[in-house]
């Protein structure tokens, strides 16, 4: 059982689907960010901001992934950055839910703390900047808020991560 289940994940990380799929769903949450910033009014914080980042991350690994899948070195470092940015993810998707329930406390201010020479909220201040304070998120559906919801989705991706990228590593052992 224990196989099929690996060459399943095999399957599905050499599937052509796989890094647009990534992809897709990276501009899907990007997209439902601005909605929820400019249509509902619901004003991003430094975390949101943060959050957006690593999702912007996601979309260039999964064009790189793609466009790389044929080359078993960049395939592994594409299935490796996967996971690190899916790490960074839960970390930011916790201290965003830990905020907004109060069981986390944090300084939470109107620095992204980037270096000087990468001011992307100056180059892209409508998907970038920092409009208010941390400490609360919007209801998405049925009392769910965002925060929660990303701290499933994080972790999905996180899973989801590891599980291929363990199996590329079995892949490249045989």
């Amino acid at each position: 059982m224990f196989m099929q289940f690996v060459k399943k994940l095999k399957a599905i990380s050499q599937s052509r689907w796989y890094w647009p799929a990534f992809f897709v769903s990276g501009v899907g949450l990007l997209s439902v960010a601005l909605i929820f910033q400019y249509v509902l009014e619901e004003l991003p914080c430094v975390v949101c901001i943060q959050i957006r980042l690593l999702i912007s991350l996601l979309v260039i690994i999964a064009i790189i992934g793609f466009f790389s899948r044929r080359n078993r070195v960049m395939t592994f470092l594409s299935h490796l950055s996967v996971v690190m940015v899916a790490i960074s993810f839960v970390e930011r998707c916790y201290l965003l839910l830990g905020t907004e329930k109060g069981f986390v406390f944090s300084d939470c201010g109107f620095s992204l703390g980037l270096p000087t020479w990468f001011a992307i909220e100056e180059w892209l201040p409508w998907l970038y900047r920092i409009e208010t304070s941390c400490g609360y998120t919007p209801e998405i559906i049925f009392g769910i808020t965002m925060a929660e919801a990303l701290m499933l989705l994080s972790s999905l991706l996180l899973l989801l991560g590891l599980c291929v990228f363990v199996v590329n590593i079995i892949n490249m052992k045989e």
